[in-house]
């Protein structure tokens, strides 16, 4: 037979839903599964969005503008100033999601074998996206001990080559949590400046900023227009993860021009979801207090739970809805899938996403998993009770 390009031998299995097959399987036994394994927030999506879809008057379904709408991008500038985030429609390219944004720049700051330095454990899809692009990434370890805090400029420094294009951030982060300080965004910035790098940050999840913490976008940071790319979505901020719109946000002329070919590659980002955007837009503040508030709680409860563990350490998060969790096994792709193979309490069982899969360093992570705090408190709570059980019983090799 054809045989397949090395690049898509090479591509890396989501770590997130490769315990699926065995999830499913799980179903069909009867066993009820808990998902802690994925970001899909049970909070409802704002109505005034749904309802933008339900009452929309469209003769054609067609084609959008490459860049997205005018009326759309005009509108998310608008959002960001708000923020504290000074730009125009015409530095904004919305894209299918923040998955396309980020193929996207990188595709057009890099070329094959070039390199991004990113802190790890990162989002896991980042080497899908690297890997895609021809592109290395060079990871920078960061610790459980600190909370995943910045690593040490020095330890950026040290990597830093020739080869280096760009360095990549999330912020608040996934999978840790982690949401950087003033001080550290604006050290990265500088950093970039002076090895004239890009340095793209993942602002996604910039809402979910928690015990009266703010989040400092890289875009507010002055005198790196050039150098600074942000990367956005719709997904969490909404919960409106079906939607898949994102955008790229960046003052950067040429940048953008280039960033626009691969766009008009893919003709438009969807039609009917930037309608559903942009009403979203329209979401008053009182919705994203109340999230806030339960993402709180929940974290609370599920930091407070999983501490009782015995042999259990846990990063305290400062936002997003993620956490990173050590656990007393030595292997937690072995451990995730047994608990979905041979585990059950009362019926039921958990799915947890091993953390391996978000790390670039080969046996980094392999004690560690992430869970996500998307579920009601009462599920949380017996998830916590089945991960507490789980270890006592877990056949250790």
């Amino acid at each position: 037979m054809p045989n397949i390009s090395q690049k898509g031998l090479n591509m890396p299995s989501s770590p997130i839903r490769k315990l699926v097959p065995f999830a499913e399987n799980a179903k069909k036994k009867g066993v009820n599964v808990i998902h802690l394994n994925i970001g899909q927030p049970d909070i409802k999506t704002p109505e005034v969005a749904l309802n933008a879809v339900r009452n929309m008057k469209l003769d054609v379904l067609a084609y959008s503008r490459t860049e997205g709408s005018e009326a759309y991008r005009t509108k998310i500038a608008a959002y960001y100033k708000q923020h504290e985030i000074t730009v125009s429609a015409e530095d904004i390219i919305v894209t299918t999601g923040g998955s396309e944004a980020l193929s996207f720049v990188m595709g057009a700051i890099m070329d094959q074998g070039d390199e991004i330095v990113i802190p790890e454990p990162f989002y896991a899809n980042y080497n899908g996206f690297a890997t895609n692009n021809g592109v290395t990434v060079v990871p920078i370890l960061s610790s459980i001990e600190n909370n995943f805090a910045l690593p040490p400029i020095a330890d950026f420094e040290k990597v830093i080559s020739a080869k280096t294009k760009a360095i990549l951030i999330c912020n608040p982060g996934n999978p840790t949590g982690y949401l950087y300080t003033k001080e550290e965004v604006e050290e990265l910035a500088q950093l970039a400046k002076k090895h004239d790098l890009f340095i793209i940050a993942d602002e996604v999840y910039r809402e979910f900023a928690y015990d009266n913490k703010k989040h400092h976008s890289i875009l507010s940071i002055d005198n790196i227009a050039e150098n600074a790319i942000m990367v956005d979505s719709v997904s969490k901020r909404y919960s409106m993860c079906g939607a898949r719109i994102g955008c790229v946000v960046s003052k950067n002329k040429e940048l953008m021009q280039a960033i626009l070919k691969f766009a008009q590659a893919r003709l438009s980002p969807p039609t009917l979801a930037q309608i559903a955007s942009e009403a979203a837009l329209e979401t008053p503040n009182n919705y994203f207090t109340a999230v806030i508030e339960e993402y709180v709680s929940r974290r609370d409860l599920l930091i407070k739970g999983l501490k009782e563990i015995t042999g259990l350490t846990v990063a305290e998060p400062s936002g997003a809805f993620y956490c990173i969790a050590e656990l007393p096994v030595a292997d937690t792709d072995d451990f995730a899938q047994w608990l979905l193979e041979s585990f059950e309490l009362d019926g039921n069982t958990v799915m947890v996403a091993p953390a391996s899969g978000f790390y670039a360093t080969e046996g980094k992570g392999k004690n560690q998993i992430r869970i996500a705090y998307v579920l009601e408190e009462k599920e949380l709570v017996k998830a916590i009770t089945i991960l507490k059980e789980a270890l006592k019983q877990y056949p250790q090799t």
